[in-house]
């Protein structure tokens, strides 16, 4: 991301992507724009990563170079005394807690460290802490920055870290931004020489409060994006959010919102409006990652069609239009698709949302129509997926060709359900009539019950779909 910011001034006017080395944290260039975007909006940080990625240096010496009253807490060994310090009277009648310097009170910024392995009431605390700026009940007036950092939970198990626990999804759906850290092998080689270097071990620079500067700058540029933010940033963020809800990744109408703060904030650290800095923010917003990490194909297909819709491409506005159609106008659609590539999504998109046996009567009605055209609309791994669910009677050899069902004799059970289908009375031609004997096949073939009592109903769908 440096390379591609290499003409955008970050702060003392270097080049986004430069800075952070500048003051002596290495390997952090591929997300410096999350990070000062973070800095600009003020909102909660949660770094991700595993030990020794530098985590907690980045975020200590962040607040040595702002010059921040700083708190450091351990969440796996703190107790809540040593947060907010120890109750005593306070004359009135009331109580008060006696401040120490390790208390929170105060503080102008705090970094919870090893969020995940902290017991589950610290953690309740550590949520209105992040949320709200609160600690029973009592303002921190002062606190400006809240920011975390934690070990991941891995799926495959790859690497246990002891005490562990994927973060409550409430919790983590108040961070912000959600940074998972690059390692070793993620770094450049320029960066990795320069982590080795241990000339650089704890060595923080001063920038001469050019990084102080640079926010001051910015942050009225992200106040004004905030009160009028870019239709693009909103179209984007709103169908993103649909497209990953329907995918079972579900996004809450909170992070919606949250979204456009930080692409706004990303706007205003410099990141000029366009897909570099949708895609950014994207990655970087989702509460997922720490807790169990997205399936990345679904984010970035969700990003593929966001990014399209929000720059008024008329290939991402088909798309949109698709996905909000029923199943039915759907396989109209489909004959119009403005590019082969396109249909093959939308084909995808259509199959994943009906149940099997539908699905097979949506391909058996659709892909006949596709397949007749000179220059079908949708490209050959489309048809192709279509093609998976019209079982046993196909040939596929770099084309596709329709071919009478064969094999042994028909079980008994079947027979009753294909006399019945080929007696309905709605097929009227011919070629209807054979397709949808084939799909009663197709669905015996994949092992879908076709109760004779729910022909009529495949019929309808059948013929809905065809007559689209």
């Amino acid at each position: 991301m440096g390379a591609l910011n290499a003409g955008t001034p970050g702060p003392a006017g270097m080049p986004l992507g430069s800075y952070l080395a500048h003051i002596g944290v290495q390997g952090y260039g591929a997300v410096e724009p999350v990070v000062l975007a973070a800095l600009i909006s003020g909102d909660p940080l949660l770094l991700v990563g595993r030990a020794g990625t530098g985590k907690t240096f980045l975020l200590n010496s962040l607040s040595e170079v702002l010059g921040l009253d700083h708190r450091h807490y351990n969440a796996s060994m703190i107790s809540f005394d040593d947060l907010v310090g120890f109750p005593a009277p306070d004359g009135a009648g009331g109580a008060t807690f006696l401040r120490t310097p390790a208390t929170v009170w105060g503080a102008e910024s705090v970094l919870v460290d090893e969020l995940n392995r902290c017991r589950p009431e610290h953690a309740n605390r550590f949520f209105s802490l992040i949320h709200e700026r609160r600690l029973q009940g009592l303002p921190l007036a002062e606190l400006r920055y809240r920011w975390a950092a934690m070990n991941p939970v891995e799926p495959d198990g790859s690497e246990l870290y002891v005490g562990c626990e994927p973060l409550d999804p409430a919790l983590a759906d108040r961070f912000a931004f959600v940074i998972r850290v690059q390692d070793w092998a993620e770094l450049t080689e320029e960066e990795q020489r320069a982590v080795a270097d241990p000339r650089g071990d704890g060595a923080v620079s001063c920038d001469g409060g050019a990084l102080k500067a640079f926010i001051a700058e910015r942050e009225p540029v992200f106040a004004a994006l905030v009160a009028a933010p870019p239709e693009a940033v909103v179209r984007y963020c709103t169908v993103v959010a649909t497209e990953l809800n329907e995918a079972h990744h579900r996004i809450s109408p909170r992070r919606v919102r949250q979204w456009v703060r930080n692409a706004c904030a990303l706007l205003a650290a410099g990141l000029p409006l366009g897909e570099e800095a949708l895609r950014t923010m994207l990655l970087w917003s989702l509460p997922q990652r720490a807790v169990v990490p997205p399936d990345e194909a679904v984010v970035r297909a969700a990003h593929r069609v966001g990014w399209q819709a929000s720059g008024g491409v008329a290939e991402g506005e088909w798309l949109f239009r698709f996905h909000r159609a029923g199943s039915v106008r759907q396989a109209a659609l489909l004959r119009e698709a403005p590019h082969p590539d396109t249909g093959t999504l939308a084909v995808a998109a259509a199959l994943d949302r009906l149940e099997p046996a539908w699905r097979v009567a949506f391909a058996w009605a659709v892909l006949p129509r596709l397949m007749a055209a000179a220059e079908p609309a949708v490209g050959a791994e489309g048809l192709n997926d279509l093609a998976e669910h019209c079982h046993g009677c196909l040939h596929i050899d770099r084309e596709i060709r329709w071919r009478e069902p064969t094999g042994g004799e028909p079980q008994e059970a079947v027979v009753p359900a294909l006399a019945a289908a080929l007696a309905l009375p709605a097929c009227e031609d011919e070629l209807r009539r054979s397709r949808f004997a084939h799909l009663v096949s197709a669905l015996l073939a994949a092992n879908i019950p076709v109760p004779l009592n729910l022909l009529a109903v495949y019929e309808d769908d059948f013929n809905a779909y065809w007559n689209a």
